[in-house]
């Protein structure tokens, strides 16, 4: 722009000059009027005197700066000449369209001519007397004008090498005070590409203290703080990963659309799905309801979802919604929290079942025993064949509903973890010796009183001694409640088959019997509290439908399982497996002794 603004100056000024040069040569060759006014007097008088005179006149008019002057008449002839060697044109007609122009309207005339070499013509009239209609003759004046456009052609030059250098000087200055106001600029683009990398540890060079210098220290000040703020973001973002990838429930967040933008892993997990799978899609689609994702996102409560319904691992989630609001109350998203309810409902159904089942156990007793009273109270207490039989009845109810109450006491203790387990090393072979000798005792009395059913028990204990740590009152209680059901659900006795065998770190016990069996489909139910495969037969035979329930929570305390094995129509087979430990030799050898 400067060196623009140098051109048009040194132009207009060369222009002016031109001009100025030129009118000053034309003033310098402009003829004095008294030298004019004598020649035009000579003219007048058309004398050969008078041409003398006006040669001499032309002869002393003594200006080096014209090559040539020539003074005609208004009849066009050349009355006298400057340059000697044109004195024989003196008394001819001058053939010069300019000259006749001049004296026919007495207007002077300039000319600059170009023909082999630059001179200016000035064509001058003469007058005689007041007006230009008076023309008498011109006067013609021939100037070089070399020395002026050399002159004029020097200052060009000049110009154009001044010009030249300030172009030069101009371009260094430039690339000088660019370089110092683009390298700053270079080097702070530079350090915000390496913002934008997440590198912080380049600093913006201070060359100067002007504004250029303040927006670099205002530029690495600003680093500086983007760097607290990206250290404070992510260390903020880090410990919501961890917060939200360490919660036990599952977190979904949404964009105002409604579509999913974050998801941790438990919820992953819950909904049995990928994360690519998730990212993008409505949380309708995703969590499986009929509602629209709007609709979800402005509900205020909560959902109940079932995931993987009618399998194993059916689980029920209970979706809670919060909608995510600026200041301004635009909605910006929305958060789905995902709680896992399945053993929550789980417990809620079997409390509702447990107390439904124990309201029903203890209104049977209470109903055969108020019907047993009122039959008393109403006179049948006198009769001596009926009392007994009705005192009876109600004694055995009784005895039902207690040892159901002590059965609901211990599964309370052990579900609260108070029940107390006190362990002691017992070789299993003689414990369970002892316990079956016991059961031999209650086979051979039935026998001995008649009854038809004929069971025997048959021992494949091995002789190895297999040394447990267990409760002996409470796995005794156990193994008598498989015993008697053993026992009880075989109607046309049979061989009752216990056996014991040692696999690795575990040891197993079986007790088989021929007895009714139990269909597959409930199986896995069996150690449930209050079911029975035949609840009416069940009942009759006095149990509470707690046993198997009891002795599941004995053995589990032990860190032992318990399962059964059935063939309807065939018999039954329960297993218990404990936790075995080998003694070495030097212990069996001082147990022994």
């Amino acid at each position: 722009m400067l060196l623009a603004t140098i051109e048009v100056i040194g132009a207009y000024f060369t222009r002016q000059f031109d001009q100025s040069s030129i009118e000053s040569f034309q003033s310098s060759i402009q003829i004095p009027s008294i030298v004019t006014n004598q020649m035009a007097n000579q003219l007048v008088k058309n004398t050969k005197k008078a041409d003398e005179r006006l040669s001499q006149i032309v002869s002393d008019y003594n200006n080096t700066t014209i090559s040539n002057l020539i003074v005609v008449d208004n009849k066009d002839i050349i009355r006298a000449v400057s340059n000697l060697n044109d004195k024989n044109r003196i008394g001819q007609r001058i053939n010069n369209s300019s000259v006749k122009k001049v004296t026919s309207t007495g207007q002077q005339l300039t000319q600059v001519i170009n023909d082999h070499g630059n001179y200016m013509v000035q064509i001058t009239p003469l007058t005689s007397g007041s007006g230009s209609n008076n023309t008498v003759g011109a006067v013609y004046v021939q100037a070089s004008m070399s020395g002026v456009f050399n002159t004029l052609r020097n200052t060009s030059i000049m110009f154009l090498v001044a010009s030249l250098i300030a172009a030069v000087m101009g371009a260094v200055l430039s690339l000088v005070i660019s370089r110092a106001i683009t390298r700053p600029i270079e080097e702070m683009q530079f350090q915000a590409l390496h913002i934008t990398d997440g590198d912080y540890s380049n600093q913006v060079r201070i060359y100067s203290n002007d504004e250029l210098g303040q927006l670099g220290k205002a530029f690495n000040t600003l680093a500086v703080r983007i760097e607290l703020s990206q250290e404070e973001s992510e260390g903020e973002r880090r410990r919501l990963d961890s917060v939200l990838s360490h919660m036990s429930d599952g977190v979904l967040a949404t964009d105002r659309h409604g579509n999913v933008v974050l998801v941790n892993q438990m919820a992953l997990n819950f909904l049995n799905t990928e994360e690519e799978a998730v990212i993008g899609k409505p949380i309708a689609d995703v969590i499986g309801v009929d509602d629209s994702s709007s609709e979800l996102m402005s509900r205020k409560d909560d959902i109940d979802i079932t995931v993987n319904e009618g399998t194993n691992a059916e689980m029920i989630l209970r979706a809670n919604f919060s909608l995510i609001k600026r200041v301004t109350g635009f909605v910006s998203g929305s958060v789905c929290v995902l709680h896992d309810i399945t053993e929550q409902t789980k417990n809620e159904n079997s409390q509702r079942q447990f107390v439904s089942n124990v309201s029903h156990e203890l209104r049977t007793p209470l109903t055969s025993m108020s019907a047993y009273i009122d039959a008393l109270v109403e006179g049948a207490w006198k009769d001596p064949n009926i009392a007994p039989k009705f005192l009876s009845v109600t004694q055995q109810e009784t005895d039902r509903m207690i040892r159901m109450i002590n059965d609901l006491l211990s599964l309370s203790r052990m579900d609260r973890g108070t029940a107390k387990i006190e362990l002691e090393w017992v070789n299993l072979n003689d414990f369970l010796s002892h316990i079956l000798d016991r059961f031999d005792m209650i086979v051979k009395s039935d026998s001995k009183n008649g009854k038809k059913k004929k069971y025997s028990i048959k021992r494949l204990l091995g002789n190895q001694a297999l040394w447990v740590e267990i409760d002996t009152d409470k796995m005794m209680q156990v193994i008598d409640n498989i015993m008697n059901n053993a026992i009880k659900y075989s109607p046309d006795g049979g061989v009752i088959t216990v056996r014991l065998i040692q696999s690795q770190d575990r040891v197993v016990l079986s007790i088989a019997d021929q007895g009714l069996g139990i269909p597959r489909k409930d199986l896995d139910k069996i150690f449930d509290r209050f079911y029975r495969v035949d609840k009416a037969r069940s009942r009759a035979q006095g149990g509470t439908g707690l046993g198997l329930a009891i002795a599941k929570e004995i053995v589990e305390a032990h860190k032992g399982r318990i399962w059964a094995d059935s063939s309807e129509g065939k018999g039954s087979t329960f297993f218990i497996s404990l936790p075995y430990e080998p003694m070495s030799d030097e212990e069996d050898d001082w147990d022994e002794v």
